[in-house]
């Protein structure tokens, strides 16, 4: 943050974003790349190296990529990245030696256009990050947003550290446990599945081919997704009592479990890295804006990782709030202004809802045993895969580049705002 040339405190900025995730820095970095003028500072609670022990890696979706090649940071990610070249669905119990294969997925939105890549998230946030610093947005880590006050005239925003910053905007990208929501007096829905999502990466001997794999199982979805080399990332849906116990517990019997879940198809499984555990819920905000304030991914909506959309969402947020901000400063419009910020929400409250909605249910046909159910939706598996047009619908809609849900915000298109 520049110091202010009179009297030594930091000078006053336009947008302030909380959290420096990468929806955070997809919004910082969007608005300075299609604003230059603007002044944009991250603030994060995380000490500075914090995001480079994170040993998940994340789904990006075709809209998300042509966002971030439009932006200046897929041309770094690309050699880094997975493609998904196609996807497998079935439908067991874990002691089943077989698992007949419901659905499958083509995985090209457009010729040469994969639906999707993975990208290990060090890799991810260290890109975003590198553009920030090209674009010259400030960035203080380590310290947390103590509270914030709004007026007609702006926001000030205090800092743990005693340090209070003047903006126009503060846009809160601080996680599904938003403090920054709760000071603002915006209320959630919620509500928890008893399941928590175990993540690892595995190693294995012979490689995957491109191939992402989701069994549906009784106690959730076990999502197999490639990575670079002969590696795939573990996405493992387990009831939150035994999901505990599997990461806190011997290692060779956590191999045992992860091992009947996968298979042997492609040889030999080591696990790469610790195990870790997250609980999984559905947190929706009941507004995505408070004077003065935005609410972006996590912050505005927690969904059930079931469909692979969590982090798609919030780039989606990210690439929406960024046009809207623009716009309205193009226009010469107060872009912290609550009518300004209402088109935001109107813009992404439907989708959001949607997905939210879509996971819950999702979740709640598949996490079961039921077997009339089962029989059910088999069938129901069997009769999407030998439609093509209705594959192709679903491709779309997990590329994110469906307008189902109004229009789509122009760098999920690849076009600059």
């Amino acid at each position: 943050m520049l110091p202010n040339p009179d009297d030594g405190r930091p000078s006053p900025v336009d947008v302030i974003v909380a959290g420096a995730g990468y929806v955070g820095l997809a919004v910082a970095v969007a608005l300075k790349t299609a604003r230059p003028s603007l002044a944009v500072a991250v603030v994060d609670a995380a000490p500075a190296e914090a995001w480079r022990r994170d040993g998940r890696a994340s789904a990006i979706a075709a809209a998300a990529r042509r966002m971030l090649a439009s932006l200046g940071c897929w041309g770094e990610i690309a050699p880094q990245a997975q493609p998904i070249i196609d996807m497998v669905v079935t439908d067991s119990r874990t002691s089943d030696p077989v698992r007949p294969v419901f659905l499958t997925f083509g995985g090209e939105v457009e010729p040469g256009e994969p639906f999707a890549h993975m990208v290990a998230n060090t890799v991810l946030n260290g890109s975003l990050r590198r553009r920030a610093a090209e674009l010259g947005i400030d960035l203080i880590e380590g310290v947390a947003v103590s509270h914030f006050v709004h007026s007609a005239a702006g926001v000030a925003v205090h800092l743990a550290d005693g340090v209070c910053l003047e903006a126009r905007l503060l846009v809160a990208a601080d996680g599904v446990r938003s403090r920054l929501r709760d000071m603002a007096g915006i209320k959630t829905v919620d509500w928890q599945y008893g399941q928590s999502g175990i993540v690892c990466t595995v190693a294995h001997e012979r490689p995957h081919g491109g191939r992402a794999e989701e069994h549906f199982l009784p106690a959730g979805p076990f999502a197999i997704l490639p990575l670079t080399g002969n590696r795939s990332s573990i996405v493992w849906t387990e009831r939150t009592a035994q999901a505990e116990k599997l990461v806190a517990g011997d290692p060779l019997v956590f191999e045992v479990e992860l091992e009947q879940r996968f298979g042997l198809k492609l040889g030999a499984l080591s696990v790469e890295d610790k195990p870790r555990a997250w609980p999984l819920g559905l947190t929706l905000a009941r507004s995505f804006v408070a004077p003065r304030l935005a609410l972006a991914g996590d912050a505005a909506h927690g969904i059930h990782p079931i469909a692979g959309q969590g982090l798609n969402l919030g780039f989606k947020d990210a690439a929406a709030l960024a046009e809207t901000i623009v716009e309205a400063d193009r226009l010469g419009q107060d872009i912290g202004a609550l009518d300004v910020l209402e088109r935001y929400q109107s813009w992404r409250r439907f989708d959001t809802m949607q997905m939210g909605v879509t996971t819950d249910v999702l979740n709640r046909l598949f996490s079961n045993d039921f077997a009339p159910l089962r029989a059910a939706r088999d069938i129901g598996l069997g009769v999407v895969d030998r439609m093509p047009r209705l594959k192709s619908f679903f491709i779309r809609q997990a590329s994110g580049l469906s307008a189902l849900a109004g229009p789509m915000p122009r760098l999920l298109k690849g076009e600059p705002i």
